[in-house]
């Protein structure tokens, strides 16, 4: 018996079964098409962080504060809740003649509620420096980003992200307007001039700095010095932003930021934390694997019940087609004829369910991409080596199921089938 041969009686035997072999598909097409779509997912979430990293600017290296101890309970704050890091740690990396070290922005990030005349919107302030602009690429849409004048003295200037100005003051040109910055509860507040808009940034990365409002990081010190200041006097911040050459050895300038640190806190081990833009990358993206993994395992499951499915309704097809077995073993059909028969009616439905999974799945991915679902934007990202994987793992299943039933088709006595009814 030839493969076209074998291929003609399965699609008969298929065909003559309709539904029957249209619910035995159904388990590989739920299994092939939630792969496709579970890893799309979990690719999509692994593009949306890696993008909202990349975001933050180029070539970047972040220092941040170590965790906070209390002496008195033993119990460990957070990571970045001690008040290790100074402005004057900004300086000392800056002036410290590092290979490959660009610029460097110290800044110190609070929640207030912005409000001019009727119009009021809660945002992330970001007390900086002008370096900040270089250090995150940012670019000004109107007027002008903070300068070294601002920061020396204490002025109320105030650059609004895009969105912040969109909001608080419609479609007026809000250069040079009186913005009031509440903080805690109201309790303190002040009034700000503002000076410059920053154009807006596109993507996941953009959400967050087109809703920021910049202030100069002395301009809040001096007022609120009494919450700002660590227990020697100095200006405290909560993250020190650096930019590198985009060839630079980030190990080299982790460590070189380090030493200047160690040295300047006068401390035995790191009162800090160096993390650069590719480690960020790299955790991100080790999480969103083992999600993308474990997504693909749960709907691998689905395969394997299907092709449970197909081992069972082959094993009931040679109990229902004895007779047949038998006619053909009588007219000199060998052993192998019928395994290659069963073999390959079990591949057949195992691949029309590979395909049909493969077009759903292709198909689903595609219109959940940029679509809303329980308030969060989805993302997919569709990979070629999840539809092969995919298919190839339906095809196989098929196969190895129809293994079984076949080589069990070959112990039919065709004396005994002939007599079957």
């Amino acid at each position: 018996m030839s493969f076209i041969d074998a291929m003609r009686i399965g699609w008969r035997a298929i065909g003559s079964n309709r539904l029957r072999s249209g619910l035995t598909t159904l388990g590989l097409v739920i299994g092939v098409s939630s792969v496709i779509v579970l890893i799309a997912v979990g690719q999509g979430t692994q593009k949306e962080v890696t993008d909202s990293i990349q975001g933050l600017g180029t070539d970047l290296i972040f220092v941040s504060p170590g965790i906070s101890q209390d002496n008195a309970s033993g119990t460990s704050g957070a990571r970045g809740s001690a008040t290790t890091l100074v402005l004057s740690d900004a300086h000392a990396i800056g002036s410290a003649n590092i290979p490959d070290l660009v610029d460097v922005a110290g800044e110190l990030k609070i929640t207030a509620q912005a409000i001019t005349g009727a119009e009021n919107q809660t945002v992330d302030v970001v007390a900086t420096t002008e370096e900040w602009k270089y250090v995150r690429d940012a670019n000004i849409a109107a007027g002008r980003f903070l300068n070294s004048v601002d920061v020396e003295d204490n002025e109320l200037s105030i650059v609004l992200g895009s969105s912040v100005a969109e909001t608080l003051f419609l479609e007026n040109d809000p250069i040079g307007e009186s913005l009031r910055l509440s903080i805690a509860g109201g309790r303190v507040s002040f009034n700000f001039q503002v000076i410059g808009v920053m154009s807006p940034r596109s993507g996941n990365e953009g959400l967050e700095l087109n809703d920021q409002v910049y202030i100069p990081v002395t301009a809040l010190q001096s007022r609120l010095r009494r919450f700002l200041r660590n227990a020697d006097g100095e200006i405290s911040i909560n993250q020190i932003v650096i930019q590198t050459s985009p060839d630079a050895d980030k190990a080299i300038v982790k460590h070189l930021i380090s030493e200047v640190l160690i040295y300047k806190h006068q401390v035995a081990e790191p009162d800090f934390t160096i993390q650069s833009q590719d480690d960020l990358i790299n955790a991100a993206t080790e999480v969103s694997n083992t999600l993308s993994l474990l997504l693909g395992s749960v709907a691998g499951i689905s395969l394997l019940v299907g092709g449970i499915g197909v081992m069972n309704i082959m094993l009931v097809s040679v109990t229902e087609r004895t007779r047949e077995i038998g006619i053909r073993r009588a007219v000199g059909a060998q052993s192998k004829d019928i395994v290659r028969q069963f073999v390959t009616e079990a591949l057949m439905l195992s691949v029309f369910g590979g395909l049909a999974g493969v077009a759903i799945g292709v198909g689903i991915s595609i219109l959940l991409d940029g679509r809303e679902i329980a308030g969060q934007t989805m993302t997919t990202v569709i990979q070629e080596w999840s539809i092969f994987l995919a298919f190839a793992v339906s095809a196989g299943v098929g196969l190895i199921s129809g293994i079984y039933p076949a080589y069990k088709a070959t112990f039919v006595d065709p004396i005994n089938a002939l007599r079957n009814e």
